[in-house]
């Protein structure tokens, strides 16, 4: 695994699920990690759930990196310029930031036309998935563009290609998913002049908290949910997601005891909408969670079995209706050749390295 210490992460959406997952992931690797969000051991979120970016930050800590949890309403831009000035005081940089700020599970409307859907529930998905995005990149680019070798990750809920074709439950949800992909190319844009890259990534079918419970399972004993929905087995921990987040090249020794900055990617502000399984795309292409020639059948060290992409498909047509969560949607991803990054982010691990695999 790369050796990120001296890297300082910004993880917008640090709460559950795969914000949380990335966040300890780079935490393994050695990153230093602000987990941000709203839910404290103090209060709750309108999610009312038991898990705090506290949780997360202790977790990233105990994986051998150092968390620091800064309760952020990534709604409010004061909060959010307070918290990357705290980033530029104790550290003077910021070497990735993870857009992963959701929160709308509670608010989504399946196949609802846009004149039925409740309007004051539409608009604050789209607050919520879409201006927080703009409002934390507005006040942390800023800072980030000033180290070469700087990335954005734009997390989402489906592959570019699979949002083209697909309409995603209802135009709000439609919108908050495909808003991600376009923010990452524009950010690669802007970043481009600065040494800067971004990506759009999904996971999988994600064994979230919410996944979870909504089965009746944990974290340890997930394969139960396979007797009642087989195809659960393609399934992926939240860890998984960030698995490929530590695979930068070693950091170069800098000046006067500096890190000097990590290098450029090669395309020079390249971006492009992979999902977490599968090998990271050329800018401007897709590659699929699902199997193909070169991906084994399952994870050696897990027993995950991955789904042919005739699987796939009937998953997609057969079991939506046990998909009750924004989560599961990220499974109907198409099945197409994978072709590698310029940008160590999305290498996925190969079968020789399989049993790197988290779970």
């Amino acid at each position: 695994m790369t050796d990120l210490r001296d890297r300082v992460v910004l993880v917008a959406g640090a709460t559950r699920g795969a914000g949380r997952g990335i966040a300890v992931e780079l935490g393994a690797a050695g990153a230093v990690v602000y987990c941000t969000g709203r839910s404290t051991r103090a209060a709750r979120s309108e999610y009312d759930r038991p898990e705090t970016i506290e949780d997360t930050a202790d977790l990233v800590t105990a994986a051998g990196g150092t968390g620091i949890a800064v309760p952020t309403d990534h709604l409010d831009p004061d909060a959010v310029a307070a918290l990357v000035a705290g980033v530029e005081r104790d550290h003077g940089r910021l070497d990735v930031l993870v857009n992963d700020i959701w929160g709308g599970e509670m608010m989504v409307e399946w196949d609802v036309p846009v004149w039925e859907h409740d309007l004051d529930n539409g608009l604050r998905t789209l607050r919520l998935a879409v201006e927080t995005h703009l409002v934390t990149a507005h006040h942390a680019l800023g800072l980030l563009s000033r180290t070469p070798g700087g990335l954005v990750v734009e997390v989402t809920d489906g592959t570019d290609a699979y949002n083209a074709e697909h309409y995603r439950l209802n135009v709000f949800y439609d919108l908050a998913k495909i808003a991600p992909i376009r923010l990452a190319r524009s950010w690669a844009h802007e970043l481009r002049g600065h040494g800067g890259t971004a990506v759009a990534v999904t996971p999988g079918w994600l064994r979230s908290e919410i996944m979870l419970e909504q089965f009746g399972v944990t974290a340890d004993t997930w394969r139960d949910a396979c007797v009642t929905e087989p195809h659960f087995a393609i399934s992926e921990s939240p860890r998984f997601v960030g698995r490929g987040s530590p695979r930068w090249p070693p950091i170069p020794t800098g000046t006067a005891g500096t890190a000097a900055p990590p290098p450029r990617a090669s395309s020079g502000g390249s971006t492009g909408s992979t999902t977490s399984t599968g090998p990271g795309p050329t800018p401007g292409a897709t590659s699929s969670r699902y199997r193909t020639r070169d991906c084994p059948p399952t994870r050696p060290a897990t027993g995950e079995a991955h789904t042919d992409a005739r699987a796939s498909r009937r998953w997609m047509t057969s079991s939506a209706a046990s998909a009750s969560s924004a989560s599961t949607a990220t499974a109907t991803q198409n099945a197409i050749p994978a072709v590698r990054s310029p940008h160590a982010w999305l290498a996925a691990p190969s079968p020789t390295t399989g049993s790197e695999i988290a779970t």
